[in-house]
């Protein structure tokens, strides 16, 4: 087993892993960039060294710095967490040359998945089922408007590198597909310095489901169960809950045994997530593989009584999984709720600050995950997200009754958040039915900004 092991990442997921080693007796190494010399992480971690200035392109994005502390200070292992270098395959060859272990799949298993286009056509040549789409690259507008004919409009114009919404594009005829095309392609460069397109026909209302999975190096693979990740702003998750009311017993079979052999196809190892978009009519299309650990691990943690990050460590250790697919159970139901310091009503602006007054919920069924302390300074230069609350219950009503009172009992004060946006969507009938898809928030939205206006105004 590791020694010590450095996390090159910040706020909530630093704290997540930190916790984790300290259970198994692991050192941990926080980086941080000035910006960050008060964060949690950098005082909940054994040892801690400074990486830059408070730009991510100076602090956690820089590969020399971060492997110049996790060598000076004798590391063994590098956990990425997610974002950042999480899912760069020139970072995890870097960190194997110099002899550590990079807690993740390897850089060429991360590279051929990374590529989305690469990732269709393995999928295709294994036997799961892809959204129809180009057969790779599309290297011209005019050439992205003769496949869009032979699929039909809508289309979606997606980069192969991408990941988070960016770098994809809309277009519902051809009049706007030029115009889709190139603002792809600008993000794509800028977001991710590759401005590589393809193309997929538009799966209207769908729902998003993922499937954990766990791979070891000795050839064991085996899937978790789903999450649900249909509640999206601008393809940014907000919500996820586990199980998904959309999947009968039948169809979770079937789409875990998919993810496995998905996983199986790209010789992956570690834990990672297999993504597809579900239709009325119950067909399921595989989208996407991400090669990390997700922001909405805890949910799938809830429900199996499984800790992901330990699991991720001892498989990078050369341990086997420490259970099999047959003893894999999911008990009960759980929903997390991602709290962003940012303004819903003014287009969803980040809003960083300090924290002026914290109270998190607790009680039975209750974990909150997060970097947040009062006094603490938000910086603007990284993510928005804040905290995580997750709730587990018996049934998915006691879930969302459960989430009700938590969010009821969270104040953060110093900064406005999402928070009371995400409380109005427990009580909205279709997100209680289940039948929400990827597109209610964008149809429910103004609605649920009004009923948040008037009850501030009746405060």
């Amino acid at each position: 087993m590791f020694q010590r092991i450095l996390v090159a990442n910040r706020g909530e997921i630093a704290v997540r892993i930190i916790r984790a080693c300290r259970e198994m007796d692991i050192e941990t190494v926080a980086v941080y960039s000035t910006a960050d010399a008060e964060a949690l992480h950098v005082q909940l971690a054994t040892r801690s060294v400074c990486v830059g200035g408070p730009k991510a392109a100076d602090s956690y994005l820089n590969m020399q710095n971060l492997l110049s502390a996790a060598l000076a200070t004798g590391c063994d292992a590098v956990h990425p967490g997610f974002g950042f270098l999480s899912e760069n395959p020139e970072f995890a060859r870097l960190v194997e040359k110099c002899g550590m272990v990079f807690i993740g799949p390897s850089g060429d298993v991360m590279e051929k998945m990374g590529s989305k286009s690469a990732a269709r056509q393995l999928m295709t040549a294994a036997g799961v089922p892809v959204v129809p789409g180009s057969d790779g690259p599309v290297e011209t507008a005019a050439q992205a408007a003769e496949i869009a004919e032979q699929l039909g409009y809508p289309v979606l114009i997606k980069a192969s590198a991408g990941g988070g919404g960016r770098g994809m594009r809309r277009a519902d005829d051809p009049r706007q597909l030029e115009a889709a095309f190139e603002t792809a392609r600008a993000e794509a460069v800028a977001c991710f310095g590759d401005g590589e397109l393809y193309l997929e026909k538009l799966i209207l209302d769908p729902k998003h489901i993922e499937f954990q999975i766990l791979a070891d190096q000795r050839g064991h693979v085996i899937h978790l169960g789903e999450r649900d990740c249909s509640i999206q702003r601008r393809n940014q998750k907000l919500m996820e809950e586990s199980p998904s009311k959309a999947l009968t017993p039948q169809l979770r079979r079937e789409m875990g045994e998919a993810a496995v052999k998905a996983a199986r196809a790209a010789d992956y190892r570690n834990a990672g997530t297999v993504e597809f978009v579900l239709d009325s009519q119950g067909r399921y299309y595989f989208i996407e593989m991400n090669t990390r650990i997700q922001v909405e691990h805890p949910v799938t943690e809830m429900v199996t009584g499984l800790d992901l990050v330990r699991e991720q460590i001892r498989i990078a250790a050369g341990l086997p999984l420490s259970l099999t697919q047959e003893e894999v159970r999911m008990e009960g139901h759980a929903i997390e709720c991602r709290i962003n310091a940012e303004d819903p009503a003014h287009d969803f602006r980040p809003h960083p600050g300090k924290v002026e007054f914290l109270h998190l919920p607790g009680g039975f069924g209750v974990r909150t995950d997060t970097a947040l302390y009062p006094g603490y300074s938000l910086s603007p230069y990284y993510d928005s997200m804040v905290a995580k609350v997750i709730v587990r219950g018996s049934t998915r009503l006691e879930a969302v009754r459960r989430m009700r009172r938590a969010l009821e009992e969270l104040m953060v004060r110093g900064f406005p958040t999402n928070q009371d946006l995400e409380y109005l969507i427990l009580y909205h009938p279709e997100y209680l039915k289940g039948t929400y898809t990827t597109s209610f928030l964008e149809r429910e939205l103004e609605g649920l900004l009004a009923l948040e206006a008037r009850a501030e105004k009746e405060e």
